[in-house]
């Protein structure tokens, strides 16, 4: 049986051990220590990393209560071996961990949320309520979860009897059997818990929330804890700092600045399509009605809807069919429309010979065209609508 440091003490990372066993594996080895401080993968937190000698840990699994320690490469039965735990990827993990005790407890506690999803990485966890919150609800949540982290309150664990346990109310995500562990934050959460967690609340350091969202009837939210918090908080300082240099305002005014922006934006573009329809417009009353087909060149400035709006109007002059062709030779963006042909059946020998793409409607097509202009004007005239 392996003795289980990680349990003794969450922050031990540097140990010595016993190799009982190695045993090739798929691509690795599988090791079996008398004692590690190597998690296993449990409780939603992902297995350990680091070294054994010599030799990289790239995972470490619990399977039939025997801790196995996934190596690059092979260790000697009975030799003694140091180990030394990826420290900096097993505290990102507990901060996020042990955060989310303190997200799901309060949530829990406030609102009756139970917690029926549950994945984490040393970056990020997604938690997955069965109720809904709104957004006055998830900010006093996330403002609660850091009060808790700011009281420094001790993270306790227990292993209660059989008969102490039938007395006590804690949280669980599943049907447990065996010896209960429950992690206690006082005032906080009392939960069933496999995984190793921080000593205190105070090294949490920060939660932040990235991402909340309705999700089958509840919620899921996604979180950040610890390190991980703190560099996304540096990363958005940062996006801040750039973008009040870019408006030449405050980082605390740059909602109001980006709205002024927009407004700018919309204005602008307001005039630009005002101005662009009295330009088609302009052009639909110099052209001649026709019996027969339109054939319209422009360059590419004008935008989609103004072509399908100049080709509407020019298929009200002509009996066969208007074409508006925006571009240069070879490389024409197109709309064809018509009050009299059903142009899905007379679009396809046109794209066959105008090496032409694009479909649409009986009233209208959308496409491009990879002929010429003299190409083009030369099949539209020899048509007949």
């Amino acid at each position: 049986m392996t003795e289980k440091l990680y349990y003794i003490d969450s922050l031990r990372t540097e140990f010595t051990a016993r190799v009982l066993s190695c045993e090739a594996a798929k691509d690795a080895f599988d090791v079996v220590l008398d004692r590690t401080a190597f998690f296993p993968e449990g409780g939603g937190q992902p297995g350990d990393a680091g070294m054994l000698g010599s030799v990289r840990v790239l995972d470490t699994r619990e399977r039939d209560g025997v801790v196995l320690h996934r190596c690059t490469g092979p260790l000697g039965v009975g030799a003694e071996v140091s180990g030394a735990v990826d420290r900096e990827l097993r505290f990102a993990r507990m901060q996020i961990h042990s955060g989310e005790h303190i997200v799901s407890g309060t949530a829990h506690r406030e609102w009756g949320c139970e917690n029926v999803g549950f994945h984490m990485t040393e970056r990020a966890a997604v938690l997955d309520f069965d109720r809904e919150l709104d957004a006055q609800q998830l900010s006093a949540l996330e403002r609660m979860a850091n009060e808790a982290v700011w009281a420094d309150l001790p993270i306790r664990i227990l292993t209660p009897s059989p008969e102490e346990l039938a007395g006590i109310t804690f949280r669980q995500k599943k049907e447990l059997t065996g010896q209960i562990r429950l992690v206690e934050i006082p005032g906080v959460d009392l939960c069933a818990c496999c995984a190793p967690h921080m000593p205190g609340t105070g090294r949490i350091g920060l939660i932040q929330f990235t991402d909340a969202a309705r999700h089958r009837g509840g919620m899921r939210i996604t979180m950040k804890a610890g390190r991980a918090a703190y560099e996304a908080a540096a990363a958005l300082s940062s996006e801040a700092d750039s973008l009040s240099r870019l408006f030449s305002a405050p980082r605390e005014g740059l909602a109001e600045a980006a709205g002024r922006l927009l407004e700018r934006q919309e204005a602008q573009e307001a005039a630009r399509v005002a101005l662009e329809r009295k330009y088609c417009a302009l052009l639909v009353e110099k052209t001649p009605e026709t019996a027969g087909n339109i054939a319209l060149f422009e360059s590419d400035g004008l935008s989609a809807a103004a072509l399908r709006e100049l080709a509407g109007a020019l298929a009200e002059k002509c009996g066969g069919v208007a074409g508006v062709f925006a571009g240069a030779d070879g490389a024409w963006r197109c709309v064809l429309a018509s009050k009299s042909v059903d142009l899905r059946q007379w679009v396809r020998p046109f794209n066959a010979a105008l090496r032409g793409r694009g479909g649409g409607s009986p009233e209208m097509v959308q496409g491009s065209a990879g002929a010429s202009r003299r190409e083009i004007e030369e099949y539209m005239d020899g048509q007949n609508g």
